[in-house]
């Protein structure tokens, strides 16, 4: 690369690596920068310029750094010059090769694994790289090479690209490989530096918020169409039932909760239904709650029920969990084919097992909601051994009447607050709450929304834990899923 015929003699070269502040230069009476010897820093100026807006790694306050990645000492003071011309206040560092640079921005993105007793590494917001004429290329990462490089190892960097007037070509495919512009040196002057340099941070900074956004959609698509599959699609073909649920994790953007629920119909025409709830909030407990339910789903299929099923899934909850300390409760419902015979043959026959779970709510058409009976409840899974003799879960015999519904629901739909202090819903007032709304004449899907919402409503926002209704009801019309 040729000589900028700065001046300084042979003995006092610019040494790469060290830093060299540049302020804005002096300003005379009549408004035009003061002379001076080229490669010595100007003048205090007597009028604030404005700086470089910076990127959000330095804080907002802080300078704008340049890191000039220059192989030729001579060249320092070329850019040194540009620097000061440009009217910003641009602190400058300095870099001999890609390599050094590289280890640089790496340890400035790293400060928290930095060895004790290392000195601090400053963050820059842009990087220029000085590619030089290919005929001069001698080092091993010369040209697009070192600049390949360069974003393999800093990927998040703003990153201008000065050539030779040959160069123009290897400057636009610099671009085109992921620098944010280029620079012609002999056609750069002060001004057009600090634009180059403002426009490859906002550049850098877009590119980055648009990348995100695309991660963002992708991931929103990823997880819905995850959630189609974790998330049980019911097998009730023929069972003349209408089936509405609703589930939402406690934990913001989780995918999936501790919560869990499915309902199949076997073979013999009975309807089995499972509502679950994992303590915790976690991933793992989501996961777990997945295990459970496909563990629930296959053995029904494999012709277990009540004690000997619930038994079957604490060893699974034991073997699958984290921690000794995680347990679950279940709520399930037996439902017997219905009969065609005798003076009561309207009427359904069915078992429930409660394993610490919230009884669920039987609605009428004509009257105020109310709990089914609690009083055969058991121990949630995994707060017992299996061979405790308290690990027991009878059934709970009930009769349904023509018309009858029932909501299943885990406890994140009743530990929500009540206005501002400790009180909590409750049963109770889930009961009042659901009666309001079926005198409004909300039914199904509407009453679920509706009621979600009201709670969520006195709760002062989203709710904390995990929620997963279930609205089960025998209706005189084919089967219906909301």
């Amino acid at each position: 690369m040729p000589a900028t015929g700065d001046g300084r003699g042979p003995a006092a070269p610019h040494r790469p690596g060290a830093v060299a502040e540049v302020k804005p230069p002096a300003r005379s009476q009549g408004g035009r920068a003061s002379e001076r010897p080229a490669g010595r820093a100007p003048a205090t100026p007597s009028a604030a310029v404005l700086p470089i807006p910076h990127p959000r790694a330095n804080g907002g306050d802080g300078p704008f750094r340049l890191l000039v990645i220059e192989n030729d000492y001579t060249d320092a003071a070329f850019l040194e010059q540009l620097v000061a011309d440009s009217g910003a206040a641009i602190e400058l560092h300095w870099a001999q090769g890609v390599p050094s640079a590289a280890e640089r921005l790496a340890g400035a993105a790293g400060q928290g694994r930095r060895p004790a007793g290392r000195p601090r590494e400053v963050e820059f917001s842009c990087v220029l790289l000085d590619l030089a004429d290919p005929a001069d290329q001698t080092g091993p990462l010369q040209g697009l090479d070192g600049l390949h490089e360069l974003l393999r190892r800093a990927p998040q960097t703003a990153v201008v690209v000065l050539t030779d007037a040959a160069g123009a070509e290897l400057g636009a495919a610099a671009v085109a490989a992921g620098a944010q512009d280029f620079l012609i040196r002999h056609q750069t002057d002060g001004p057009l530096l600090a634009r180059a340099l403002r426009y490859a941070v906002e550049r850098r900074r877009a590119d980055e918020s648009q990348r995100r956004l695309v991660e963002a959609e992708l991931r929103g698509q990823e997880n819905a169409r995850l959630q189609r599959h974790l998330l049980p699609t019911p097998l009730l073909d023929g069972a003349g039932l209408s089936f509405t649920r609703r589930y939402r994790p406690g934990r913001s953007r989780a995918l999936l909760g501790g919560d869990f629920y499915d309902a199949v119909r076997t073979d013999d025409g009975t309807v089995h239904v499972v509502i679950g709830d994992v303590c915790g909030h976690g991933p793992d407990e989501a996961a777990l709650g997945v295990a459970l339910r496909i563990a629930w789903r296959s053995l029904v299929f494999a012709g277990l029920t009540g004690q000997t099923l619930l038994t079957t899934l604490q060893h699974v909850l034991e073997h699958e969990r984290r921690s000794d300390e995680i347990f679950a409760t279940l709520c399930l419902l037996v439902l017997s084919p219905p009969s065609a015979e005798g003076p009561t043959a309207a009427e359904e026959q069915a078992r429930m097992y409660l394993a610490g779970h919230p009884a669920p709510l039987l609605l009428s058409r004509d009257g105020e909601p109310g709990l089914l009976p609690a009083d055969q409840a058991g121990p949630a899974l995994g707060l017992l051994h299996c061979d405790d003799p308290g690990a027991t879960w009878p059934a709970q015999e009930l009769t349904l009447r023509p018309g009858w519904s029932l909501l299943l629901y885990t406890d994140g739909l009743i530990e929500g607050r009540v206005g501002a202090g400790s009180r909590r819903l409750g049963q109770d007032g889930l009961i009042g709450l659901i009666a309001d709304h079926q005198a409004g004449g909300l039914t199904r899907g509407r009453l679920v929304d509706s009621a979600i919402a009201e709670v969520e409503e006195l709760n002062g926002g989203a709710l904390a834990d995990d929620v997963a209704v279930l609205l089960l009801e025998r209706q005189p019309v084919p089967l219906i899923m909301g």
